[in-house]
């Protein structure tokens, strides 16, 4: 059975600039990786070639075995990325119900109104999204990554920016999929709460792997170790 996500050597380059230099990474089904690196290492560039949005130069990467712009790879992944991206002149139910059948999901209205309720837009589900505030359309788009149950979910940054509410949110929908078996890579300057969820870490500098393996005690009890032991720099 192939891994829910391989990438090896891949290097990619914007202009002469390499944003990924032979980069490698194995994640096994059902595994959590917290994705750290500082502002630049190449995190966004990384997730965004593996979600299919970003080519790259060299080097391969397979999602459950297909390569990522394939509607085999597409399928199973559920993205959040720096942007709320929904539209805003439907409705949130509009939004879902329409992501939804992109998606192929049976009974899309009903799945739309479960994931509405979910995240605590009951009440305004029929008012066009361009009337939300700024809480409310980040519950929305995490309603959109998670509402086709991806079987890998590749989130850049998701806490930054988030409301109180939306971040209660976002770990409850975080946790549950890793406990259904969802693979999840998860970039965060939110060292404690990403090295909690985590059941393994990567580490990025300069789009070089410094570090990646395994999730330890020693990590939580202290979040900077890493950067300490395998960066130039040696602070978080």
């Amino acid at each position: 059975m192939p891994n829910a996500l391989d990438v090896g050597a891949v290097w990619k380059y914007y202009g002469d600039f390499p944003a990924l230099r032979d980069f490698s990474l194995t994640a096994e089904k059902g595994s959590c990786w917290a994705l750290l690196g500082r502002n630049g290492a190449g995190k966004t560039t990384l997730l965004r070639i593996i979600a299919g949005l970003s080519p790259f130069q060299r080097g391969s990467v397979q999602v459950f075995g297909n390569a990522p712009r394939t509607e085999a790879a597409r399928s199973r992944i559920g993205f959040l990325g720096h942007g709320i991206g929904v539209y805003e002149d439907l409705s949130a139910q509009g939004n879902l119900t329409f992501f939804g059948r992109i998606r192929g999901i049976a009974k899309p209205d009903h799945v739309a109104k479960a994931w509405i309720e979910r995240v605590g837009l009951a009440r305004v589900a029929a008012i066009p999204v361009r009337q939300f505030s700024r809480g409310m359309r980040q519950r929305l788009a995490l309603a959109r990554a998670f509402v086709h149950s991806p079987q890998l979910l590749l989130l850049d940054e998701p806490f930054t920016s988030l409301d109180d509410r939306a971040i209660g949110t976002l770990s409850e929908l975080l946790t549950d999929a890793r406990d259904s078996g969802a693979t999840i890579v998860l970039s965060t300057h939110q060292l404690r709460e990403a090295l909690v969820l985590a059941s393994h870490v990567a580490l990025i500098e300069n789009g070089v792997l410094r570090y990646s393996g395994e999730r330890t005690q020693e990590m939580l009890d202290d979040t900077s170790l890493l950067y300490r032991t395998y960066t130039k720099l040696g602070t978080a």
